[in-house]
């Protein structure tokens, strides 16, 4: 197994809008863009963020080798429980999910 930001060369992650957050995975290659659309399920992604798989979008660039995913945030931007007004600090904890290839 191995985490996705040693596959990804980047993982961004941001807000879209005050209640959805975007992930946008990098990979760089097709090689790495294989590995991340066939091993990185939106359950993966459910799982990091404790939410349902079914609020999970995924939308694949093969052209630009970018897959994206977008969800609810964790927290409505600007609330007392939002812990990052932008979205940006998510990316270190989905970088760290691990794939098997």
């Amino acid at each position: 197994m191995v985490k996705l930001n040693e596959i990804a060369e980047k993982v961004r992650t941001k807000n879209a809008g005050p209640f959805w957050l975007t992930i946008d995975i990098f990979c760089g290659s097709e090689t790495s863009f294989d590995i991340v659309r066939t091993h990185l399920s939106p359950k993966d992604i459910a799982a990091c963020f404790d939410t349902h798989t079914n609020q999970v979008k995924v939308f694949e660039m093969p052209d630009l080798h970018v897959v994206k995913y977008s969800l609810p945030r964790p927290a409505i931007q600007g609330t007392p429980e939002d812990r990052d007004m932008h979205g940006a600090s998510w990316a270190v904890l989905v970088g760290l999910i691990e794939i098997r290839t």
